[in-house]
């Protein structure tokens, strides 16, 4: 795979620049409250497409910081291993949606970042984006907005894994993608998931056979329907109330 900071010397750099102000993540990802010509400056910061192909490493654990990375089509997760080998899956990214913000501080990456399918980024600069905050304040606003709604998310996990019961957890899960998917114009009842029973069980920290009878469960109660991946969703309400009292996000 080509180093982060590497840009093809024979491709024209104008074919690669990202149209931020035609793109239809415009109101999910960094863009979002710029005006015009704000967007038109920020799409020549996001000057550089990058392909990742299911599979493979978009950063891996302390690789140098570089950029951020807009998740433009596809689906990816982030991953740490474990003294022990086994891999903790650490979150799940989809489009509009913003990666390499835990290396901010320490100018290297904390986790494996990896495509659970055919996934683009588009790959922005922090120096860059640095740069040109400062002549674009709403920019930096909106982006420690971004940074707020992480922090919130990873509290909402500490809460999943330690206060719910199993099938709290699963429902918990399945209404934030539900969610995320609806803000993006998908169905919010009926879309398939990315990654394997396997990811989901590390993510909600649940063994591989708890989160098969979970899933077996609310099929059994008709609140879902599950045909290997496809999850159609028959109750949204009476999904919300296998949640309990948490309104934790994941």
């Amino acid at each position: 795979m080509l180093p982060e900071s590497f840009l093809p010397t024979n491709l024209d750099v104008a074919q690669l620049r990202s149209s931020c102000a035609t793109c239809s993540l415009r109101e999910l990802c960094l863009p979002v409250g710029l005006n015009d010509q704000e967007v038109d400056i920020l799409g020549e910061v996001v000057s550089y497409k990058r392909k990742v192909k299911r599979g493979s490493y978009l950063h891996r654990t302390g690789t140098k910081f570089q950029a951020l990375y807009a998740v433009k089509s596809g689906f990816l997760k982030t991953c740490i291993l474990e003294e022990d080998g086994r891999q903790q899956v650490t979150g799940f990214h989809m489009t509009g949606e913003l990666l390499g913000l835990d290396a901010i501080s320490t100018e290297l990456h904390t986790c494996d970042a990896i495509a659970l399918e055919d996934s683009e980024v588009c790959e922005i600069p922090f120096a860059k984006l640095e740069e040109i905050s400062r002549t674009i304040p709403s920019l930096m606003h909106h982006f420690h907005k971004i940074m707020s709604r992480e922090i919130v998310r990873d509290h909402g996990v500490m809460m999943l894994l330690g206060s719910m019961k199993a099938e709290e957890r699963l429902a918990t899960f399945l209404l934030n993608m539900s969610r995320r998917l609806a803000i993006r114009g998908y169905s919010e009842s009926n879309f398939n998931l990315r990654m394997t029973r396997e990811e989901i069980g590390s993510y909600l920290g649940l063994k591989l056979e708890t989160v098969s009878r979970a899933f077996s469960k609310l099929q059994d109660e008709a609140v879902i329907s599950v045909n290997n991946k496809h999850i159609q969703i028959h109750d949204l309400q009476r999904l919300k109330t296998k949640m309990g009292n948490s309104s934790c996000a994941t």
